[in-house]
This record gives C-alpha cells, sequence and structure tokens, in this order.
C-alpha cells in the first residue's frame, strides 16, 4: 500500500482510498483529497513536515501524519 506520505516530489498520483476515522477524514475530505482525485507533490519542507501538494488548481499543505492516511496509486 502506497500513501501520499511516500510519494515522491514531482509525482502524480491518484487517491484509492482514505483511511482514518471521523473529524480527521472529514477534515481531509473538506480539503478537496477524495476518492479518484490527482494529487500532485510539488515540495516537501526541509525537516519533512508539511507536504505541499495540488489539488483541483489550488496549493495545499498537509501534515506527514494526515498524508500517511492517504492511499495513492
Amino acid at each position: 500500500m502506497k500513501t501520499l506520505r511516500d510519494t515522491a516530489v514531482g509525482e502524480t498520483v491518484k487517491v484509492v482510498k482514505l483511511h482514518g476515522e471521523g473529524a480527521v477524514k472529514r477534515r481531509i475530505m473538506d480539503m478537496g483529497i477524495t476518492k479518484g482525485t490527482e494529487v500532485y507533490v510539488r515540495k516537501v519542507a526541509p525537516l519533512g513536515d508539511p507536504v505541499e501538494l495540488k489539488v483541483r488548481g489550488y496549493e495545499l499543505s498537509l501534515r506527514k501524519a494526515d498524508a500517511e492516511m492517504v492511499e495513492v496509486e
């Protein structure tokens, strides 16, 4: 299982499934990361947290802990 956290910089992936429950999962979905969405990993902060993504035409920063809940292909 590959997660958004494991994705390399410059790679575009497709969301397969969201793990997690309750408010955390809802927050990720509210940010536009839903099943079938394409996500481009733009860059990673120097210490590895957060990860900057391009989703649905806008930039989004996501913590590694949250990125680990997004399964991609």
